[in-house]
């Protein structure tokens, strides 16, 4: 939606299956007064042109739910583009910047530590590990709804054969309880096994095009 590939993403593939989702959480800097994420938003709006939220480049997960707090908000905010969300989240831990959507999986250890505040995750349910923070839905916002994921994916032209063997290897290693505990602690989640098929990815990837394409254009 952003470039010329010189690939097709969906045609030049052969999918594996769906691996693991994730939620983008919203966060600012420690000082900031608001203690929902309504309030936040509101403060946000108000004072919008001095307003600097992160993200780690145009087409970035960051960048993307950034578009969409724009658009929830009906006000356009001030972009500061980082090398990745790592020196972006650095900058709303130093109070250098104002807040950043990230990627929970990034943004867990300095929520849990205290060095950020965190107002609303794009997930379904609270996770686990931080279950002080609505979801976005519950705050009112259920709009801003982004869900991060991974899939598998083999060369065009791979023989039939070879990806049912990785399906099934792929759906066998989803149900492994270490795997599900490691994934959590990230503040990601195993998708169910029977996502894990080349089908349910080849739908997957097709409706998440249709979702993002016109938002991005």
């Amino acid at each position: 939606a952003l470039q010329k590939l010189r690939y097709d993403p969906v045609a030049d593939f052969e999918p594996i299956g769906l691996v693991n989702s994730g939620p983008m959480v919203v966060v600012a800097k420690k000082a900031t007064q608001a203690t929902t994420l309504k309030e936040l938003f509101e403060t946000w709006a108000a004072g919008s042109e001095k307003i600097t939220l992160g993200h780690a480049g145009i087409g970035s997960t960051s960048w993307m739910c950034g578009l969409q707090i724009t658009n929830v908000l009906g006000k356009k905010l001030t972009f500061v583009t980082y090398r990745g969300t790592a020196p972006s989240l650095n900058d709303v831990v130093a109070g250098q910047i104002d807040g950043m959507c990230d990627l929970a999986v990034t943004a867990l250890a300095q929520i849990q530590a205290g060095t950020v505040k965190a107002y609303g995750a794009t997930s379904t349910a609270r996770l686990e590990q931080i279950k002080d923070v609505p979801t976005t839905r519950e705050a009112g916002y259920p709009k801003l709804d982004m869900v991060v994921w991974n899939g598998l994916y083999a060369p065009k032209g791979t023989p039939k054969a070879v990806i049912d063997k990785l399906s099934a290897a792929l759906q066998e290693a989803l149900k492994d309880p270490t795997l599900k505990q490691r994934f959590n602690d990230l503040g990601t989640d195993p998708v169910d096994p029977k996502r894990g098929t080349p089908e349910a990815l080849r739908s997957h990837l097709k409706a998440e095009i249709d979702k993002w394409a016109p938002v991005i254009k």
